[in-house]
């Protein structure tokens, strides 16, 4: 290859080590971070689509900030109030406590299994979060900062029980379909309010609801809208992802409105005011303040105190969502923190889109989605494959596509076969030659210069587009120092020198060790369990960020351990098993909405009674040429013996239906088909699949058997 000097070396990346700090100085203001996730709704177990768009972009952010060394506070916890949760209690005959308990549980464990790392993760129907919540509430309340309003509701005069958006469904306006909710049609996706469904059932009762005055508390954003223009759309325009701002100016440019914070339910943390019995605080006031109490919890836990990380402008608030709650936590829960008075706000939201499975919508009602906790049982140890394939897929600025053939390509593609196959060659290569201890650097030439270069400047383009919040290029750039360590092997060929020159073969293999341990640093955030079967293979301390980007760190003469393979090939049988998996989904889904054909125009006696149907016996069967779908059927009717020409070859074979009993019409007008010509008609049913079957006899009925 052509030699390159090290003083061009130092003129072509000298740029980017000055970008680096420069950028970094931005972090140092701060001196700790409050990391919050997106707390999942625990009425059912997390998904692909949750992981993507929320906890493994987070949880890569807060490894990486703990790695340089800083304060962070990486809060969790399950959503356990609203109307899915009573949903899915009436749905599996439990009480709500039951089913958040069940779900709660179920998914603390998945994101313990996974390695997402929280430093707490609580729940909102912990004491300390109905506490927490209610004197939230009482504060804004006493401060003036709600209006009362009056409202026409859903009531359920049977049930004696106002409806929630979700207890109400009827046709969609815009689509028709039949079981749209109050909030939400699933088919066409419009959004609603329960007073444009056509024919609103309730769901408690299945009675038509009628329109009830009830009073509500109300948090004016129309009051905070000022300020909240000026805060987003001027001092975040340039620094927050382009659909978060553009989600939040459309809301703003539309005009703010007024917006209940109370609910009609028994279900959640009681409104703390008089007259407010039967009320609750609507579940996306409630929700956010599970970020507060959580970091209460932890307090009392860890002895630390929290209101550092919530109310000193020197802390950094960070909010890891979906795109479908941009507008709560832009512009709501930042007007409710404003008007308490004593929080920050926080400094970036950086949400994502969403992921789609196999290209389609990723659905809990339809049970299309990839579970999480199932991953982990039917792919044990795979836990890194799944996070580095969804970093890679991350719908960062537009939604993506998760599939079982990509998540294999991945797989073999690019973890095995460029990180995996470059730490093996290395770790195997130095125990052949060297006894599996580091071999000291000799003289190094023009591109053993190059490549060390090229290792100081991955932990700031890293860096650089993890605090951007860009995971897929940050991810994109490790994978290219396993690239820059493959191809140094590749060109210096330590297995062809090592008998002529094995001073020179050291120096390889010491400078392709030194990547190998550089990539356990900056591997952690994204691949943590990788991180530490590289660190214990390595037989080191996993290092510090700030210790990368140098090859000093394995000593010569350092002893390692032996060599193990990061990362196996996932076969096809495995891809297969997943894909039936969903295929056997879908078909079912597509069961469940199947229905019957409506009933046909009504007949008379007189006109049923001129149909013949007779019971008949299949006794030959051949194929029609040139006619995929079509069987020559010879049929003995008990009168006669007759051809029939019927389209079930792509269900039965003819062979296999020889002797079968059957319905057949015989007083149907003869009919020419492919030239033959068909003397009646044999009757068959048809599944929500399209497959068909005969009908038949359940007692053994003789040929000519009449059916009336």
């Amino acid at each position: 290859m052509p030699s390159i000097s090290l003083f061009q070396i130092i003129s072509i990346f000298a740029p980017l080590f000055l970008i680096y700090p420069l950028f970094m100085s931005d972090q140092s203001n701060f001196k700790r971070y409050t990391v919050t996730s997106a707390l999942p709704y625990a009425n059912g177990p997390i998904h692909i689509g949750h992981l993507a768009g929320v906890y493994v972009p987070a949880d890569i952010y807060v490894r990486y900030l703990r790695s340089k060394g800083e304060d962070v506070l990486f809060i969790g916890g399950s959503d356990e109030h609203g109307v899915p949760i009573t949903i899915r209690a009436r749905k599996e005959g439990l009480a709500s406590q039951q089913v958040v308990d069940k779900y709660h549980e179920m998914i603390k464990k998945s994101f313990e299994e996974l390695g997402i790392s929280f430093d707490v993760y609580s729940r909102t129907s912990a004491p300390i979060h109905h506490e927490t919540a209610s004197a939230f509430f009482r504060k804004l309340y006493e401060q003036g900062e709600f209006i009362e309003k009056y409202s026409d509701q859903y009531f359920d005069e049977e049930a004696k029980h106002f409806l929630a958006d979700r207890y109400i469904t009827g046709t969609c306006p815009k689509c028709g379909f039949e079981k749209a909710y109050g909030d939400q049609c699933e088919s066409c996706g419009s959004s609603l309010s329960p007073t444009e469904l056509i024919n609103p059932k309730s769901a408690l009762s299945g009675n038509t609801p009628v329109l009830k005055e009830t009073k509500h508390w109300f948090l004016p954003l129309d009051k905070h809208e000022g300020w909240l223009r000026e805060w987003i759309l001027e001092s975040h325009k340039d620094d927050w992802k382009t659909n978060v701002y553009g989600q939040c100016k459309s809301w703003l440019d539309g005009g703010l409105q007024p917006r209940a914070v109370t609910r009609d339910l028994d279900w959640g943390v009681k409104v703390p005011v008089e007259g407010a019995e039967d009320k609750v605080l609507y579940v996306w006031f409630d929700a956010p303040i599970g970020y507060i109490s959580a970091s209460r919890e932890w307090s009392l836990k860890t002895g630390k105190d929290w209101e550092p990380y919530w109310k000193s402008a020197d802390s950094k608030l960070v909010h890891f969502i979906g795109k479908d709650n941009i507008v709560f936590h832009c512009i709501i829960f930042p007007a409710m923190l404003k008007a308490e008075g004593t929080y920050i706000l926080p400094d970036n939201v950086p949400a994502n889109e969403f992921l789609n499975l196999e290209n389609d919508k990723i659905s809990t009602s339809r049970n299309w989605a990839v579970w999480l906790h199932e991953y982990l049982e039917e792919l044990p140890g795979k836990q890194d494959v799944l996070r580095y394939v969804l970093a890679a897929n991350a719908p960062e600025t537009k939604d993506n596509d998760f599939t079982w053939k990509d998540f294999q390509l991945k797989n073999n593609s690019e973890l095995l076969a460029i990180f995996g196959n470059f730490v093996n060659r290395t770790m195997v290569l130095t125990h052949k030659y060297f006894e599996g201890k580091v071999p000291a650097v000799g003289e190094m030439d023009d591109y053993d210069k190059q490549v060390i270069a090229e290792i100081g400047r991955y932990p700031g383009s890293i860096a650089l587009s993890i605090e951007n919040y860009r995971f897929r290029e940050a991810l994109g750039e490790l994978m290219n120092l396993a690239r820059l360590g493959n191809k140094y092997l590749t060109d210096t060929e330590p297995w062809k020198n090592f008998p002529a020159n094995p001073a020179r073969v050291a120096t390889n293999l010491n400078i392709a060790l030194q990547i190998c341990a550089n990539l356990t640093v900056l591997c952690e955030p994204f691949l943590p369990f990788t991180a530490t079967k590289l660190a214990n293979m390595l037989n080191i301390k996993q290092f510090k960020w700030g210790e990368a980007g140098n090859a000093n760190l394995l000593a010569a003469g350092h002893l390692l351990n032996a060599p193990a393979l990061l990362f196996e090939k996932i076969e096809d049988t495995v891809i297969e098993a997943q894909v039936k998996k969903l295929l056997d989904t879908k078909k079912a889904n597509e069961a469940s909405q199947w229905k019957p054909m409506p009933q046909k125009p009504t007949i008379t006696f007189d006109d049923f009674t001129k149909l013949d149907l007779r019971i008949g016996t299949i006794v030959a069967a051949e194929k029609v040429a040139k006619a995929d779908k079509l069987l020559r059927l010879t049929v003995d009717t008990g009168l006669d013996s007759r051809t029939v020409v019927s389209g079930i070859a792509a269900h039965y074979s003819a062979e296999d239906i020889i002797g079968r009993k059957v319905t057949i019409l015989i007083n149907l007008a003869p009919r020419s088909l492919k030239g033959i010509e068909s003397q009646g008609m044999i009757l068959m049913a048809e599944n929500s699949e399209g497959k068909l079957c005969f009908v038949e006899p359940s007692e053994p009925f003789g040929s000519g058997s009449e059916i009336r």
